[in-house]
């Protein structure tokens, strides 16, 4: 039985990255939230937030999430979606939610070497350690509640994709 893999994590986790590889790996195709809301609201999500707030924008990626949703997909996740717990059921129920936890200080130096990843506007207003901490303490709960699978992104990219390669062929055989 083929699978829907939801990607989730805090930003710089590697959601993106490893959710590429992955599709890849399994010969699913991949699909980017972040990347989808851009797509149908021709906006950066920093010009969604500034022009129509968070709240706006967390709905927009709610309905994106399932829009998005198909088997035989890697779907990587904006590290917010957990917020939500109609969200958190859904992925749970359409699919295997594969968290990708680091720790703020890893998430924080990623960000600052690749400043692609910060499209995003800042929640806080702190600098990206203090927000990445913050940002944890608040949804470290949300990831592990909702994930069916827990890697720790701070392996090599390789490892973690076939880390979550196996488990996911492991379920697949328990299905049969």
């Amino acid at each position: 039985m083929k699978q829907t893999l939801f990607i989730v994590g805090a930003r710089g986790a590697g959601k993106t990255t490893i959710g590429k590889l992955l599709s890849e790996a399994l010969s699913y195709k991949f699909i980017d939230t972040d990347e989808s809301v851009q797509a149908v609201s021709e906006m950066t999500i920093a010009e969604l937030v500034q022009q129509h707030g968070w709240d706006y924008f967390r709905k927009l990626e709610s309905q994106t999430l399932q829009a998005v949703s198909q088997s035989e997909s890697v779907i990587s996740t904006g590290g917010g979606i957990v917020l939500s717990i109609e969200n958190r059921q859904y992925m749970q129920q359409n699919g295997i939610v594969i968290y990708l936890q680091a720790p703020a200080e890893v998430l924080g130096k990623r960000l600052l070497l690749n400043p692609e990843n910060s499209q995003r506007p800042s929640l806080t207003g702190k600098s990206i350690i203090e927000e990445i901490e913050e940002i944890l303490v608040e949804r470290e709960s949300l990831y592990q509640e909702c994930a069916d699978f827990i890697v720790d992104a701070n392996l090599a990219t390789e490892d973690i994709v076939s880390c979550v390669k196996s488990y996911i062929l492991n379920q697949q055989n328990k299905l049969i």
